[in-house]
């Protein structure tokens, strides 16, 4: 008993001692607690949607009131064509489009009967299908509201059309987020563990002091990682066409050069952290907790970020799996090409960058 005890001790010794445990043990949980508070929820609100009224008249601008005091919707502009309307859609700045036709009012006094378009972006088929849900109810009760005063019930019916994933099939979203959910796990995971296998095992002097550059040692751990990660995006392209039906719609030419941007980006934080630990158990630590949270929180193919408290949104663009998600979902999804994606790789090649920079730099110094 004495020497069990005896042990004990010294486990909450070294536990005392770590720093970088005690902040896994006590700050990793409650940064867990306040992310996890903050950030799921299923409920989609403030969605940024346009308004195309062609009526101009009094029952559209009711029902446009209405939909406008909801607080599950942000009207961002009224547009009166449809290219404006399919631009807003391919930039990505809206979830939804409502279309009133001209003579609107007309057709609901004189035809008992009126249209009204929705067009949803569906690539999120969740979102989509909850927003018309909110839009139809809203349409649903301002159609109760006036059947109480007429003696003759109106009907409104609202045309509804699913873009770019008509099925709403959940594959649409979750295939790119895995793809970045997977490339950020096994690039970081393993480059950082086969650093710091070579620290662990004493070879890693050996290959320093070589003639060989230490630099190129590092590049030549996190080369072989870059190629078998593209063949992860290969086979998880395969399985989306031939196994889950979903079809590449844009350049897949174009998907493997921001593959391999991000991939790059990937392993650049797994040399960042092989820098900073000297065991594997940490290095695996880090790279799943740290790198797999983040992920699925902030990548917003799980849970939206504009849902989430507004310091929360600023945090998530840092995060490069939230600026993959986006380019991959265009170029699959939506079939768009590098003009529709540039900012989102420009961004996503400053975060490589910096990192790139910070991980050699670390490096340099750890060396010295």
């Amino acid at each position: 008993m004495e020497q069990f005890i005896n042990f004990v001790k010294k486990e909450f010794a070294h536990v005392w001692r770590d720093k970088k445990t005690l902040l896994i043990l006590f700050g990793m949980p409650v940064i867990q607690i306040l992310i996890f508070g903050f950030a799921l929820t299923n409920e989609v609100k403030n969605s940024e949607i346009i308004v195309m009224d062609q009526a101009k008249d009094q029952a559209s601008q009711q029902i446009i009131s209405r939909i406008a005091a909801s607080r599950y919707f942000d009207i961002q502009s009224s547009v009166m064509n449809n290219k404006q309307m399919e631009a807003a859609f391919k930039k990505g700045k809206i979830k939804m489009a409502i279309v009133f036709p001209a003579g609107f009012n007309e057709a609901l006094l004189h035809q008992r009967k009126a249209q009204i378009q929705i067009l949803a972006d569906a690539s999120d088929p969740n979102t989509a299908s909850m927003l018309t849900n909110y839009v139809s109810s809203i349409i649903q009760d301002y159609q109760n509201s006036i059947d109480k005063a007429a003696a003759i019930p109106y009907l409104i019916v609202p045309e509804v059309r699913m873009l770019y994933n008509p099925q709403l099939k959940g594959a649409h979203n979750f295939v790119p987020g895995v793809m970045a959910l997977v490339l950020m796990l096994v690039c970081v995971m393993m480059t950082a563990i086969s650093i710091v296998k070579e620290k662990e095992t004493g070879t890693m002097e050996i290959l320093l002091v070589s003639p060989f550059s230490p630099l190129l040692v590092i590049l030549s751990k996190a080369v072989p990682y870059l190629f078998l990660s593209l063949i992860n995006v290969a086979s998880i392209l395969l399985l989306s066409v031939y196994v889950l039906d979903l079809p590449v719609n844009g350049s897949v030419a174009l998907l493997f050069v921001e593959s391999t941007l991000f991939i790059i980006t990937c392993l650049s934080l797994g040399i960042f952290i092989s820098v900073k630990t000297d065991s594997q158990q940490m290095a695996m630590l880090i790279s799943l907790m740290g790198m797999f949270l983040p992920t699925v929180l902030f990548s917003g193919f799980m849970f939206p970020i504009e849902n989430m408290p507004y310091p929360l949104q600023l945090i998530s663009n840092l995060v490069p799996a939230k600026w993959f998600y986006l380019i991959v979902k265009s170029i699959m999804i939506k079939g768009l090409g590098f003009s529709a994606i540039w900012k989102e790789t420009l961004i996503l090649g400053g975060i490589t960058l910096g990192l790139l920079v910070v991980s050699l730099k670390s490096f340099k110094i750890r060396l010295a």
